[in-house]
Parts: C-alpha cells; structure tokens; sequence
C-alpha cells in the first residue's frame, strides 16, 4: 500500500493525468461526501469539490506523508476550502447558538443513548438536527461519526489541538442532544 501511494504521489508531482484520475477515483467520493456535509447545496458543493481537487494537484509537492495519510491530507484541503466557501458565501441557515443550551444540565449517557439509537425516526431526527449546526460542529461531527476519523486525525485535519477536538465533540454532541429534544 505504501509503495502504491508513493507511486501514485510521484505521478501527480509529475502531473501525469492516470495519477490525477487514480487520486479522483479512490478518493473522490470520500471528498465529495465530506464537502456536502458542510456545503449544503448540491451545485455548491460540487464547486468546493473541484476546488479540493485542484489544490490537491497544485500543492502535491508539499505533502508529508510522516504528519497525515494521505486521505487525511484531502481531508485537510476539504475542511478548509468548504469553511472558506461557507464564510464567503453567507449561508443563510439559522443555527443554534451554544448560549440557548445549558451544558450543565445535559448528562454525557443521555447524549450517547441518543446518538447510539439507531432507529429511522431517531435517524431522522438526527439529520434534522445536523443542520442546525454550524459547518465547523457539521464537520467535525461528520469527521469523528461518518468518516470514522480519530481525534488525532481531525486535530490534523482542522489545525487545533486535540483536546480542543474532544471537548468540541462533547460540546457539539450535547448541543445536538439539546436540538433533537427541541425538534420532538
């Protein structure tokens, strides 16, 4: 496996196309799946998608393969182009402020017994309460749940430390928590 990242790396420092379409074909729907987490509309996240894609095969050279995979290091470019394209583009979802929820009050085992039930309505409920967030909670909930990264990983990914990624998912999980029971 190594080696055939390290092939395929050469061959986009090389900017040979079979390199380029092999990166869009093994990684492609990963991007593309964590770009429309946070970019909501479909035509929108297409765009950041390309943008992804085009970054990648510019800054290929700069690629570390010791600091992050390299699914990681497209996670990375992913992250911060959608937050970009977010920020420039004002999105005009109302998303819950952290100061409407009482932290306090809410136990880490009622969160969990929520996010761990896996029937369609709690499902649903969910997904409904995932919009309320905002994009950076979206992708960080969508990194550590759908995309199964480690805390190292979206540390890297989104440049902070991991402590603060822990503390943001239980934050971000009780806030959640907090919508659902709202939405019910």
């Amino acid at each position: 496996m190594l080696n055939e990242t390290n092939e395929l790396i050469r061959g986009l420092c090389r900017q040979r196309r079979q390199a380029q379409e092999r990166l869009l074909q093994l990684y492609g729907d990963i991007v593309f799946g964590q770009v429309s987490r946070i970019v909501p509309r479909q035509e929108d996240a297409e765009e950041v998608y390309q943008d992804v894609f085009v970054k990648a095969f510019r800054y290929i050279r700069s690629y570390d393969l010791s600091k992050a995979s390299l699914a990681t290091w497209l996670s990375r470019i992913a992250y911060h182009e959608s937050l970009n394209y977010m920020r420039h583009n004002k999105s005009p979802i109302l998303y819950i402020d952290d100061r409407e929820v009482d932290f306090e009050r809410i136990s880490e085992e009622a969160v969990t017994q929520v996010m761990e039930d896996s029937d369609e309505q709690t499902t649903q409920l969910l997904e409904r309460a995932l919009d309320h967030l905002s994009p950076e909670e979206q992708a960080i909930i969508g990194m550590f749940y759908f995309d199964e990264k480690s805390i190292k990983e979206i540390s890297y990914i989104t440049d902070t430390l991991p402590s603060t990624i822990g503390s943001q998912l239980s934050r971000t999980r009780k806030k959640l928590y907090h919508i659902i029971k709202q939405i019910q």
